[in-house]
């Protein structure tokens, strides 16, 4: 298994990084130019940088990604395509996408989205506790175990 992160946005790269290590896990970092860091990564670990357009992350990882592999994402159209592909995906609130859930969270975002472009307004996420954190480092490990 290799873990494949969409990282501009994910809060809980450190907590993917250490569990993954625990387990002798490779992890990929997939993060935008814009995002850039000299900051050395642990043993184990890789960055990918791509260009700043708006898939470009999601189509990266899809091309790295093989069935068995886990994916670390909140955007819920590369979850879609690599549920498919048959790997296994996380968001980081805490939960993973199924077969079961991903279309009625495609719906969900649709209809949020159609709703902005009517000029509504849409509630943006929670902010993150520390509970949040070990929700998803419980997730995580349930999975990479």
């Amino acid at each position: 298994m290799h873990i494949y992160v969409d990282a501009d946005a994910c809060p809980f790269k450190e907590i993917i990084i250490e569990e993954a290590t625990k387990e002798g896990l490779h992890v990929t970092l997939v993060k935008s130019f814009s995002h850039y860091s000299n900051k050395p990564e642990p043993h184990g670990v890789d960055t990918i940088y791509v260009d700043t357009g708006a898939e470009a992350a999601d189509y990266r990882i899809m091309q790295l990604a093989q069935a068995g592999d886990l994916i670390v994402t909140q955007d819920y159209g590369l979850a879609s395509l690599a549920i498919s592909k048959g790997c296994i995906v996380l968001h980081h609130s805490g939960f993973a996408y199924t077969h079961d859930n991903i279309d009625r969270l495609l719906i969900t975002r649709h209809a949020s989205a159609q709703a902005r472009k009517s000029g509504k307004r849409t509630k943006g996420p929670k902010a993150l506790t520390s509970k949040d954190r070990e929700e998803f480092r419980k997730l995580l490990v349930q999975y990479i175990k």
